[in-house]
């Protein structure tokens, strides 16, 4: 430091591309998208945001009387059992400051040493369920789900070496995971996370509008999925935030564009980094493909920035990395078009026609009896649609497995009356067969693996019920309408020039060529076997 100057923040892995300065007319560009975004949904009125307030006000309150009261019962002396404390931390999209209307928060309840993570699956619960206005209690995936009104809250818990939580508790700190077991830290690594990438951003206010709008491109685009392999809330955040950092004195309508510019060209695998990973020594695991050789496999890794680091996108594919890197490539060329005053910020965020987009598509068809037996059921096959995906993928048949990550329900007519149904599509595209007037396709193995696979995953967590079964059928596109409302698969010509993108070879194939149903012996004439 010379002349008492302050040295100015370095933001990132490396020095910024540009440290310009917002001109009017990007601050005018900037109001446009707002307003264009206003039509979605994702910005919460004043009543709403207070009363996501007031409710997590009560919960926080709730937990410092149930952790209290736990105290009590596990002898602690008055004195400490007054300062004991507790506190609800959020993180994901609302502690980012991006949640939408309605959406969940995603909440954890930390304690301290003395309570078990079963009081809190146990009393904790049973002292919410006390209350009238919490509706909808349930207990999932380790999680307790709550219903406060319109309030949706997802809740973890974890609890700290310590002998009490004061309100002024940051989690920020590495020393906090000392002496936890693997499902506190886990339960921490969602706060701990968002609040690093928080840190990390030069301007929180432009981070938050260009994820705003970044979170609803990619949901209008259909490439909003971890489960199904593209990228969810917390990779898209990382790659907002390196946008900022690069360009940290730019608003919203320059990050948005800059944000297509930067991804568009980027060589993955090189990973996204916000922040040069540090060891802390405590001996976890973290994402570093020179020690572990399964993470130089990862097709597209985003690194959460705080320890332990992980690679945030291990879910992704050759084909959904190949299906976002064609939309960041459409995505800049639409912002180019915008600021040079040739559209308006509503282009960005029409949706693609995905049933016009191939000529061939597998539909996944999953059943049950019941409609809670059908939520149970639905969950379960679309976390391992991307397990199909990765099979099509290996086949040398197949250039790319597309996955629409919107489910539908099944085609009323077709449904027995006490039959529960979804279904999903999968858009394919065929290599093209030199010298080969016809060739046979067998997806027998890609398809009856992944039934196994979600069959044998039901048997283990004694799911499976009767009356639950998954049915795929190829079909083309001109018989999607036996399918889905004739509005998403009519073509308009006035856009046909833009939809023609499969150069995928057609079938000589039966409508309906795949049922797979329950795994039995005598399963084996159920075959896939395509002709191109």
């Amino acid at each position: 430091m010379h002349g008492g100057q302050q040295p100015q923040k370095h933001y990132g892995i490396t020095s910024s591309i540009s440290m310009a300065f917002p001109r009017e007319v990007d601050h005018q560009y900037t109001h446009k998208l707002s307003e264009a975004m206003k039509p979605f949904g994702v910005f919460e009125d004043e009543d709403e945001l207070n009363h996501r307030l007031a409710v997590l006000g009560k919960l926080n309150t709730f937990v410092k009387e149930w952790i209290a009261e736990i105290s009590e019962t596990k002898n602690l002396p008055p004195s400490a059992i007054t300062n004991v404390g507790g506190k609800i931390f959020t993180f994901g999209s609302y502690r980012l400051g991006v949640h939408t209307k309605g959406a969940d928060i995603d909440a954890l309840c930390v304690s301290p040493r003395h309570v078990e993570r079963t009081d809190f699956f146990d009393s904790f619960f049973a002292k919410l369920k006390l209350h009238e206005e919490i509706k909808d209690l349930r207990v999932r995936q380790k999680k307790i789900n709550s219903q406060d009104n319109i309030c949706i809250i997802d809740l973890l818990f974890a609890r700290l070496a310590l002998q009490s939580i004061p309100d002024n508790l940051d989690l920020r700190g590495d020393s906090h995971l000392r002496n936890l077991d693997i499902r506190c830290i886990r339960s921490l690594n969602g706060c701990r996370v968002t609040d690093e990438i928080l840190y990390l951003v030069p301007n929180k206010e432009n981070f938050r509008l260009t994820l705003r709008a970044i979170k609803l491109w990619a949901k209008r685009r259909g490439i909003y999925s971890n489960m199904l392999g593209f990228l969810g809330g917390v990779s898209w955040a990382m790659l907002v935030a390196r946008t900022c950092q690069l360009y940290p004195n730019a608003v919203a309508a320059t990050l948005v564009h800059k944000f297509f510019l930067v991804f568009s060209k980027w060589e993955w695998p090189n990973p996204v980094l916000l922040k040069q990973p540090e060891d802390s020594n405590l001996n976890l695991p973290v994402w570093d493909p020179r020690v572990n050789p399964s993470d130089r496999y990862h097709l597209m890794p985003i690194i959460t920035p705080a320890y332990p680091q992980q690679n945030s996108t291990y879910n992704v594919s050759t084909s959904t990395r190949t299906i976002m890197s064609e939309e960041f490539k459409y995505g800049l060329s639409v912002t180019d078009d915008i600021l040079q005053g040739k559209t308006d910020w509503s282009k960005l965020f029409q949706p693609p026609n995905f049933f016009l987009k191939y000529k061939h598509y597998i539909v996944l068809t999953a059943s049950a009896s019941t409609e809670e037996n059908q939520l149970e059921w639905i969950g379960l096959v679309e976390s391992k649609i991307r397990v199909l995906v990765g099979n099509l993928e290996r086949n040398e048949y197949i250039t790319l497995a597309h996955v629409n990550p919107t489910s539908f329900p099944g085609n009323k007519e077709s449904c027995s009356e006490n039959e529960f149904v979804s279904m999903w599509f999968i858009g394919i595209i065929f290599k093209k067969v030199e010298n080969a007037e016809s060739v046979n396709i067998d997806l027998t193995y890609d398809i009856q693996s992944f039934t196994d696979t979600v069959y044998r995953q039901a048997n283990n967590i004694n799911m499976l019920k009767d009356g639950m079964k998954i049915e795929a059928t190829h079909v083309k596109k001109k018989q999607l309408h036996q399918y889905l409302p004739v509005e998403l698969v009519q073509r308009k010509k006035r856009v046909r020039w833009m939809l023609s993108s499969d150069s995928g070879t057609p079938f000589n194939s039966p409508n309906s060529v795949c049922k797979p149903s329950r795994p039995a012996a005598s399963d084996t004439d159920d075959r896939w076997v395509l002709l191109t």
